[in-house]
């Protein structure tokens, strides 16, 4: 059954009914509004445009047209904090031929499009966007060629079925060293490049996020929870220490993958999917003690489980539950792990679901300290201008919100596919969906 995205309170409250759920509400949305200081920052207000791929850089990894376009927008549209997209920190790293790919042939590239996004902030809006650079590898969705080319923490059988990798493609604990010193080198350099921040990227089954359901991997990177997310702690711990107390170390994280043990984080042995934050309660307050100053929380793999971090109104399956579940798992459960963390601001995810409402829901969250910034992500393509929106006190315009209709995931499916929406920006985005995945000219 497909469910179509509220675009008025009272479908909001219509689909919230149909989900025995219920969000706190706030007519009141000006909690998105406050300015708020991290490591020296100040955040102008809680609305993050959270890091969205485009697949549309040059090969060598620099931004390029489209990449430049996009984020000109975001700047423009008066975000607090603009997260810019996965940036690989190795080549064989790379999810696809386009990605971001940070090395010394491309770093004046960067520095150039850090520098753009802040002048066209302040052009625009009177303030610069806090920028924030993520750093990846993208693990078994490595695709550096445009063909697969898996690099993984261990064959997993939910993803592999009966073509299992092979085990050569398991990555050592040695090279995972390598990795360690790469990210927290990134983190280094996007500080000189003009950055505000770096997020060591533990998300959605790339390579980090992987590591933390290593339950059965030998060697110190797998078996216990010290090892489980040993890399991360570090890269954060080391990348924070070199940094200084003037830059922003975060993570974009997985606190609960969907999968059932031994093959997903969040979970216990013998309960299915259901989530267990404890590990992920733990895991959060070893990054605030190794000095991590925020945490960008999120849940699901949006390869292979969508509807956990992303429920949509069209997909490529059907959704075994009601959309408005999805979105109050990821909001309670951030929630609940964020209270473990209290002074370490927390950023939401999944909200786009909540169409013209969306708003409104994380104002109250945010009012009543359950999280800290209203993360936005597929709404950001269709509706760059929306913070700007928000902040001026007016609610979102139901003809201008994401509908989640999905065509920008089929667009990056494609290969050599830039995603971007179909719907909202048709006049670059519609030629590109035809072709690739219509087959039309």
């Amino acid at each position: 059954m497909a469910y179509n995205v509220p675009q008025s309170k009272d479908a909001f409250l219509k689909m919230c009914n149909e989900a025995n759920v219920s969000f706190p509400y706030s007519e009141d949305i000006s909690p998105l509004n406050q300015k708020i200081v991290i490591a020296s920052k100040t955040i102008n207000n809680r609305i993050v445009y959270q890091a969205m791929e485009g697949c549309d850089g040059t090969l060598d990894g620099a931004p390029d047209e489209l990449t430049i376009r996009r984020y000109l927008r975001f700047a423009r549209g008066g975000a607090g904090i603009i997260w810019f997209e996965a940036t690989a920190v190795f080549e064989e790293g790379r999810a696809n031929p386009r990605q971001m790919y940070l090395t010394e042939k491309t770093q004046d590239a960067f520095k150039k499009i850090v520098n753009d996004i802040k002048e066209e902030g302040i052009k625009a809006n009177g303030f610069e966007p806090v920028v924030i650079i993520q750093l990846t590898h993208s693990g078994r969705y490595s695709k550096p060629n445009g063909t697969p080319a898996p690099l993984i923490a261990y064959n997993n059988p939910i993803f592999e079925k009966d073509n299992p990798i092979d085990k050569s493609r398991i990555v050592t604990d040695d090279y995972l060293d390598r990795l360690g010193e790469a990210l927290v080198n990134g983190a280094v350099w996007s500080k000189k490049l003009g950055f505000d921040g770096a997020d060591i990227k533990s998300c959605h089954r790339y390579l980090l996020s992987e590591l933390l359901s290593a339950y059965e991997r030998d060697g110190k990177y797998g078996g216990s929870f010290e090892n489980r997310t040993r890399l991360l702690t570090n890269a954060v711990t080391n990348a924070k220490a070199l940094t200084g107390n003037d830059f922003i170390i975060t993570s974009r994280l997985n606190v609960y993958d969907g999968f059932p043990y031994p093959y997903g984080f969040a979970v216990k042995e013998g309960e299915g999917i259901n989530p267990d934050f404890t590990e992920s309660k733990m895991l959060v307050k070893s990054l605030v003690k190794g000095g991590i100053d925020m945490i960008d929380m999120t849940m699901g793999n949006p390869y292979f489980n969508p509807h956990v971090n992303r429920p949509y109104s069209k997909g490529g399956y059907e959704p075994p539950e009601h959309p408005m579940l999805g979105v109050h798992r990821m909001l309670e459960g951030i929630s609940e792990i964020a209270s473990e963390i209290k002074g370490t601001p927390v950023i939401s995810s999944g909200i786009s679901f909540l169409g013209s409402e969306s708003a409104n829901v994380c104002s109250a969250y945010v009012k009543d300290g359950k999280f800290d910034f209203a993360g936005y992500g597929r709404q950001t393509l269709a509706y760059p201008d929306c913070a700007n929106e928000i902040t001026s006190g007016r609610n979102l315009d139901p003809k201008k919100i994401c509908i989640c209709c999905s065509k920008c995931t089929e667009i990056m499916r494609k290969p050599g596919g830039t995603p971007g929406c179909v719907i909202r920006d048709g006049e670059v985005y519609m030629p590109i969906y035809k072709k690739l995945v219509l087959g039309k000219e």
